[in-house]
């Protein structure tokens, strides 16, 4: 499913929207996430996929690869890890501590019983656990029934304690703040709710990382113009997008890049509040190996941003992602191959789906003078998922790239 979204705007950053999301407080934690020892000290990569952008009749495919953010495998430690700290700065103003200090463990004493309870699809959940840890505080994950084994191992291995529930994504997260209520812990959830929006605000905050790094990256740091006109933007809730979106309209202005956004078919919550015009729900059953994805209940905060900024929405199957996946890891015509999970090749995929679809890509103006911008959000955090879903290893696909890099 395609939609152009009618109520997208080319017009200078809001100022309300600016007192929620604006480049000063991305600054401030791009410098601050500097300091955590799980992140990567350098830029993630930003690879130009020749190759490809030749076969899809594009001028341009830039991926930046986030699956080497962190040993976490996702840009999510970009998001839980800054609404962590700026969470306990708020409830502990007069303690002393920096962003800096509280990465380094150097109040885990104080903090040992504070305690922060979230609902996740995997990669949040892994994210805020680590640096729950790090930091000396306790973390509480609830699962619902549809998250894997492995993501579960995954964030367990990172310290924290975990809870299931029957149901879908949307049941834990209703469980992680009947936990709160009763149990006086603090939420820190990737997803706004009617009076919850700061730590939501925080966590999309630090997604807009990315596009800075990829600015700095393609060497464009003093032009008033982009350096792609096109960026594919995961959906989910929203988060990630909203983030990203906030940072290049705020930096561009009426000169911002056509942005698209991309769910799974059967978790479609964006994609039907751009036709709703508010934030609506999916109508599909929501569970898609694009685990991070698979969300039923758009975030009104993101939709604040996404409404009127986000051109176009774009659902793609299961089945697309998979061959996403696959045209990565195997490097299919002549690029460097690279490790995508569902999630992370969901962008891939849609585009893919506009270059074979003629009007519709006529209509995002996807020509061969484009410059697309991919965002590889996942590496393998399902191992045993993609193992089955590519024929490959991670391992593997990692060992094919370094004797191409060779």
């Amino acid at each position: 499913m395609f939609t152009h979204n009618k109520n997208a705007t080319r017009s200078d950053y809001p100022a309300e929207l600016q007192h929620i999301m604006n480049l000063e407080r991305a600054n401030e934690s791009r410098e601050w996430l500097s300091s955590w020892r799980m992140l990567s000290v350098e830029p993630t990569p930003l690879v130009s996929m020749k190759h490809l952008a030749q076969k899809l009749g594009v001028g341009a495919v830039f991926l930046k690869d986030e699956s080497k953010r962190s040993p976490l495998g996702s840009f999510k430690a970009l998001g839980a890890s800054i609404a962590l700290v700026r969470l306990i700065l708020r409830k502990f103003p007069d303690a002393g501590f920096t962003a800096q200090s509280l990465f380094k463990g150097e109040h885990a004493q104080t903090l040992k019983d504070f305690t922060v309870v979230s609902a996740t699809a995997g990669n949040h959940g892994s994210s805020l656990a680590a640096a729950a840890r790090d930091i000396g505080c306790r973390c509480v994950i609830v699962l619902s029934s549809q998250v894997s084994a492995d993501r579960e191992n995954a964030i367990a291995s990172n310290g924290a304690e975990i809870v299931r529930v029957a149901g879908d994504y949307d049941d834990s997260v209703e469980h992680a703040e009947s936990l709160s209520k009763t149990e006086g812990w603090l939420v820190v959830s990737d997803t706004s709710y009617e009076g919850y929006e700061e730590i939501p605000r925080d966590v999309m905050q630090g997604y807009a990382t990315i596009p800075s790094e990829v600015i700095d990256q393609l060497d464009a740091k003093n032009a008033d113009t982009p350096p792609f006109t096109h960026v594919f933007l995961q959906g989910g809730v929203g988060g990630m997008a909203a983030g990203i979106t906030a940072y290049l309209w705020e930096r561009y202005g009426k000169k911002r890049p056509t942005l698209i956004v991309v769910e799974p078919n059967q978790a479609d919550c964006l994609y039907q509040s751009a036709l709703a015009g508010h934030a609506a729900s999916a109508t599909g059953d929501i569970d898609s190996l694009m685990a991070g994805l698979a969300c039923g209940e758009a975030s009104p905060l993101a939709w604040r941003f996404l409404q009127p900024a986000c051109d176009y929405f774009i659902t793609v199957s299961d089945t697309k992602a998979v061959e996403a996946m696959k045209i990565l890891a195997e490097g299919q015509y002549g690029d460097v191959p690279i490790v995508s999970g569902g999630s992370g090749a969901a962008g891939l995929a849609a585009l893919v789906e506009l270059t074979e679809n003629a009007a519709q890509g006529k209509e995002a103006g996807i020509n061969e003078t484009s410059k697309i911008l991919l965002i590889n959000t996942e590496g393998a955090t399902a191992p045993t998922d993609y193992l089955k879903q590519v024929g490959k290893t991670a391992e593997e696909v990692l060992a094919a790239a370094a004797k191409v890099q060779a």
